[in-house]
């Protein structure tokens, strides 16, 4: 099997997807922008061959890159990256070189949040009102409908890039002084608890494993207020969400792949979905799920990939796992000697070097912790974030 891996490097934790499907007998030829060298030795001894292309977003630069490995060692099976920014334009390559997975038209259909919200209500599955829109006045008059506040954000995004919160028309007219260049739309705010439904679906789309995630703010409200985000696994999934979940990736029609759902947790304990995100969960969440079961995720999707069996992998969550963000520069009341002396062996990962395009949302530090119980957590999590 032949299979083009497009930014293998990036998120950091990903070579390990890599180097799963090297050890199932795979072909792993990648597309990068960073420079061979720079690549860990992991990635480097794994990969057959690297091609070095300055810019990913150059969908020419991406095609000659395919072609010429295609040329070197024939016919692709599988074009990935596993990345939101990437999307578009592994659908796109695999449609050039007629390779399994989704295409242009599915892509944007199931990514797009108009897509999303038609997909979501022809299942039955709860989505707040939602419409394109393209100037000031065309919010209002949404807003006239349903009431402020809104949320406006692009159709096609990643994270909270470019979303905005508007509680009046004068607001929207400041939001929107200079007309949007892509499109946008406007959506009811919901005011809830971000609860996700995470997991990977086999070639036949039956889902193969499931874990939910708990946040401890919107992104939206982390990323425009600079909150200090936490967020932690689940050792059950509540009943409602699991058949909303269902439902969800039953109507998304995916093969062979990683879903995000994103819902609201609403305080009557009902749930509306959010967005749906066809990958796996951000930030080093995949880790997350392998320290909170004691599996390897990685190696599940690549037997997932290569058709072989999984029936001998067990998979049951056994603890919360939790990212505890922090802010460079900011007045925290315990030095880091000392949250690593509260934390002590619950402690699993640690770095203050988080990826830059993590950072608005997930802090500049990054404690990674494993507790059996949630109160016990909950307690860690207040300690390190606690400010002066």
């Amino acid at each position: 099997m032949n299979f083009v891996f497009i930014s293998p490097h990036f998120p950091p934790q990903y070579f390990h997807f890599v180097t799963a499907l090297r050890e199932r007998g795979v072909n792993v030829l990648a597309i990068g922008d960073a420079p061979y060298d720079t690549l860990r030795h992991e990635l480097r001894e794994t990969l057959r061959e690297y091609f070095f292309t300055p810019s990913l977003h150059d969908y020419d630069a991406l095609l000659r890159a395919t072609g010429y490995l295609t040329w070197r060692h024939g016919h692709m099976d599988r074009i990935e990256s596993l990345n939101e920014s990437w999307l578009g334009q592994e659908a796109r390559l695999r449609e050039d070189f007629n390779v399994f997975g989704l295409k242009p038209a599915e892509i944007h259909r199931l990514r797009s949040k108009s897509g999303m919200a038609t997909i979501f209500r022809d299942a039955g599955v709860p989505h707040p009102e939602l419409e394109p829109v393209q100037s000031a006045a065309q919010v209002k008059a949404f807003a006239e409908r349903v009431g402020y506040p809104l949320v406006l954000k692009p159709d096609v995004g990643v994270g909270a890039a470019h979303t905005f919160k508007v509680s009046s028309d004068a607001e929207v007219d400041k939001v929107l002084a200079q007309p949007p260049s892509a499109p946008f739309v406007a959506q009811a705010f919901v005011q809830g608890t971000i609860i996700t439904y995470d997991g990977v679906v086999d070639r036949e789309g039956k889902i193969l494993f499931t874990l939910s995630h708990q946040y401890s703010d919107g992104v939206m409200e982390v990323v425009t207020e600079k909150r200090d985000i936490s967020f932690w696994s689940l050792k059950q999934i509540p009943a409602a969400l699991d058949e909303l979940g269902r439902k969800a990736v039953a109507a998304l029609g995916l093969r062979e792949r990683w879903f995000h759902l994103e819902f609201f947790r609403l305080p009557d304990d009902r749930f509306i979905a959010l967005e749906a995100n066809l990958r796996p969960p951000g930030g080093f969440m995949t880790d997350m799920i392998n320290y909170a079961c004691d599996i390897d995720v990685y190696r599940l999707w690549a037997r997932v990939v290569t058709g072989d069996p999984i029936a001998d992998i067990r998979f049951s969550p056994k603890y919360h796992v939790c990212h505890i963000a922090r802010r460079a520069g900011r007045p925290y009341r315990h030095s880091h000697e000392e949250v690593l002396h509260r934390l002590g062996p619950a402690l699993v990962m640690h770095t203050t070097d988080m990826p830059s395009v993590y950072q608005a949302a997930m802090g500049s530090e990054m404690y990674l912790t494993r507790h059996a119980d949630l109160e016990r957590m909950r307690e860690d999590v207040s300690f390190a974030q606690a400010l002066r």
